[in-house]
């Protein structure tokens, strides 16, 4: 066929480079795509995979992805590794109980294709699925122990995760860990304090053993797990030594800070950002706003909460938070009456605090009706006890205690079904 010889070559997505700024373009690839298989050109496995990538780039493509993995199912694809594999990587964000019954009816997998429904039991909040995936798999690469380790990290399993690193590293056949594997470790480790430290900084020496490059995602991580750890000196030298630095570096330096009651030197990092001309995020402005909580700094925290462009509810909280601990309750309860979301248990459990520390109580009953509304069943019983305080300061002394036989009531509950299951 004249003029579409190797016309699968331009099916390739179009990525921004160093010569053109052109943006990718999911929409002309397909278009292409489509083109091909009107004019009846051969489609080999290159230009199927290429179309599949473009589908992965749009949104709502469920429909889009089921048209072409009917498509390649005529062309006789459907047992190709690799397009099988990319199916299913398209299916596993958007339907995942699809991609399972692609999974299953592949008759032969690699490490990547059990590694992709590792991750996807993961966003499902299944881990003992994928932790059964893991187990099941029949040669595990370093990709994969990374897998599962960043699947119990992303679940908050910071213990799990870690002593499946140390298995790893000290099994039959030990693997040496890549950058992909570190970056869940130091994330885990920033949550366990000492004991994590301790791992953090044995893995910010194997890096340095290594000689590896302390590029921007390693040195955010690393940034991240010392700011955590309270480790602020570490923190800033590693910080020091990038020689590129992203918002996430930043960020991490700034809720380090903050959450270590340096509120001001938070404060200070945040000034110094905006004058490297990183722009700020969602949670940047959150650890902004937990300084000026921090140090009291009521002003600067008004001033920098009318910077953000589109405030989130944790914003509001903040703000909340920053007028309740410094005796100015009615403002904090208009942060709550203007703010565009609905306040959950949060907002008003620090709403309800400051009522408590500065002893005003005469918005109390109005407060304790909407928390009550907006409390979910899983709470820790915090609230309770909040609530039961403050019927206590306003003498109103058995309502208090019906609280608490409430949460007595909802704990035995909530241990009865626990172990019923």
């Amino acid at each position: 066929m004249k003029g579409l010889k190797r016309v699968d070559t331009v099916i390739k997505l179009k990525t921004p480079n160093k010569k053109a700024a052109e943006p990718c373009s999911p929409v002309e690839a397909l278009q292409l795509y489509r083109r091909m298989h009107r004019k009846s050109a051969r489609l080999d496995s290159f230009a199927v995979l290429s179309a599949l990538k473009a589908c992965s780039h749009l949104r709502d493509n469920l429909p889009l992805t089921r048209h072409l993995h009917a498509h390649l199912l005529k062309l006789g694809f459907a047992t190709h590794l690799y397009v099988a594999t990319c199916l299913l990587s398209v299916y596993s964000p958007t339907i995942f109980r699809d991609a399972r019954l692609l999974f299953d009816e592949m008759p032969t997998r690699s490490a990547v294709t059990w590694n992709i429904m590792i991750t996807g039991y993961s966003k499902q909040g299944d881990v003992s699925a994928a932790r059964l995936m893991f187990d099941t798999m029949p040669h595990r690469v370093s990709s994969s122990w990374s897998a599962m380790i960043a699947a119990y990290i992303d679940n908050s399993l910071w213990h799990h995760g870690i002593s499946l690193f140390r298995l790893m590293m000290t099994g039959s056949r030990s693997l040496r860990p890549d950058q992909l594997t570190l970056g869940p470790i130091l994330a885990g480790c920033g949550r366990l304090s000492s004991v994590g430290l301790a791992l953090g900084k044995s893995m910010h020496a194997f890096a340095v053993k290594n000689k590896w490059e302390l590029n921007v995602e390693l040195g955010s991580c690393l940034v991240d797990m010392y700011a955590k750890c309270g480790v602020l000196e570490n923190a800033r030298l590693v910080f020091d030594t990038m020689k590129q630095r992203n918002v996430v570096a930043w960020t991490a330096l700034i809720h380090g800070a903050a959450q270590h009651g340096q509120g001001r030197e938070a404060l200070r990092v945040f000034e110094k950002m905006r004058e490297a001309g990183v722009k700020p995020n969602d949670v940047t402005f959150t650890g902004v706003l937990a300084a000026c909580v921090q140090a009291g700094l009521v002003e600067e925290g008004r001033g920098y909460f009318a910077t953000i462009g589109r405030p989130r509810i944790q914003h509001y909280g903040c703000m909340v938070d920053l007028y309740g601990k410094a005796g100015l309750v009615r403002e904090a309860y208009r942060v709550i009456e203007t703010m565009p979301y609905e306040a959950n248990a949060v907002v008003w459990g620090s709403f309800l605090s400051a009522c408590k520390l500065h002893k005003q109580l005469d918005m109390v009953d109005e407060a304790i009706d909407e928390v009550k509304r907006v409390m979910s069943p899983d709470n820790d019983g915090g609230l309770y006890s909040l609530i039961s305080q403050l019927y206590l300061l306003c003498g109103r002394a058995s309502e208090a205690q019906a609280i608490r036989d409430l949460n007595v009531r909802k704990i035995r509950a909530s241990t009865f079904i626990t172990t019923g299951n």
